[in-house]
This record gives C-alpha cells, structure tokens and sequence, in this order.
C-alpha cells in the first residue's frame, strides 16, 4: 500500500510533544515533518537518521543549517548531484540533480536518538520513497540505523546485511551501500574523513554516470 510523507504526521505521541515544546520555544523553527528534498526521478537516494534540531528541525529541508550537511553538500557538489556546496536555508538557490535525500525518521527525536517503534512508525514512508526508484538505483545509508532501516522497508532480514562503512549490498530493486554518518561527532573525531566520504561517492559514480554522459 501507498503511504506518501504526511507533512502533519502524528504517529508518534513521543515525538509530536516534544515537536509541540520546540515549537514554543523557537517559534520560528519549521518543528514539524521533514519531507524528503530533491529530484522525484533520482538515481541516488540517501537516506540518514533524522532531521537536527538547528538545521532540518528548524530550517525545514534534510541536512539543510548544520553541521552534518556541511560534508554531504559539498561531496555531493563535487560529484555533479547539487548546482551548489552549501545548504543554509529553503531560499539558497540549492538543488539536487539526480538526487534526492530523506530520513528513516521524518520528525526530530530528542537527543537525536528516535525509539525502535518511532523508526517502525515512520518505515512505511521510506519504504514508499523506495519503490519509486528507477532501476538501477543506488541507496546511500548514512549510518546503522538508516542502513536498518532500509532493510525493514524491503522486508529484508538485517542480519544478511550487515553494515559497515563502504559496504555494498545488492538487492534485488536497487544497491544499498553503507557509510558513516556525516554527523559533526564522526567528522570531528575523523571516523568519518572528507577522503573516506568521497571514495564512497566514487563508487557511487562508477555505478550512476552523470546524466548525459
């Protein structure tokens, strides 16, 4: 069954009150569902954990006004998916090609740590945003928990999958690969390198060649 993103989703009690306080306390803050961002025909689909609380939460776009979106935007301007480097509002004049990017997890969880049922409450969203890939298709995971994630929406045991930065997994709709989150912790700490981000969109390239070529 069909179940398109619902801008004013309230599956989850937990999550829809503490969206409720956000708001109060920054009124100006989008505080809602986060809806996926980019082109609906897109090859490259990726897919992270959950919006941040002073960038996706307030600015209401995936990535878009913190830290996590820094490394992302600029890799994937590098490799020919975006027209810019940077994501800092809904106004920027930023847009994807050949690219869309979305979240296992729609709304902002506290701590940024969503609850199993939060993740299973919002998969049926992901889950459609997956069978409307064209073959050929290349899922990025950003993290265990989108890695999971994916994998419950196929209705795939995750123990055949294991994540691992770098990992490629072919299924039969699309190829998942896996890498580290983007997140300010894993760049910091360089679990996470720029050169490590971009020999994964290598591969990526390898598998989807820039439209035209």
């Amino acid at each position: 069954m069909e179940c398109s993103f619902d801008p004013h989703c309230t599956r989850c009690p937990r999550l829809n009150d503490f969206l409720a306080r956000v708001r109060e306390r920054h009124p100006d803050y989008h505080a809602a569902p986060v809806a996926p961002f980019g082109d609906l025909q897109a090859r490259l689909l990726v897919v992270g954990l959950a919006p941040g609380m002073h960038g996706a939460n307030a600015t209401g776009r995936p990535f878009t006004g913190d830290h996590a979106g820094i490394l992302l935007y600029e890799t994937l301007h590098r490799f020919g998916f975006s027209n810019r480097p940077e994501a800092v509002a809904l106004d920027d004049g930023l847009e994807l090609r050949d690219c869309r990017i979305t979240n296992a997890v729609k709304c902002l969880p506290p701590e940024n740590r969503p609850q199993g049922v939060e993740v299973a409450n919002c998969n049926p969203y992901l889950a459609s945003e997956l069978r409307s890939l064209p073959g050929g298709a290349v899922v990025l995971a950003l993290g265990t928990l989108a890695h999971n994630a994916v994998l419950r929406a196929l209705g795939r045991k995750i123990s055949a999958h294991r994540f691992a930065h770098g990992a490629e997994h072919e299924l039969p709709a699309f190829t998942l690969l896996d890498s580290y989150h983007c997140s300010r912790y894993n760049t910091q700490t360089r679990r996470l390198t720029p050169d490590m981000f971009r020999q994964v969109f290598e591969r990526i390239r390898d598998r989807i060649p820039p439209l035209g070529s």
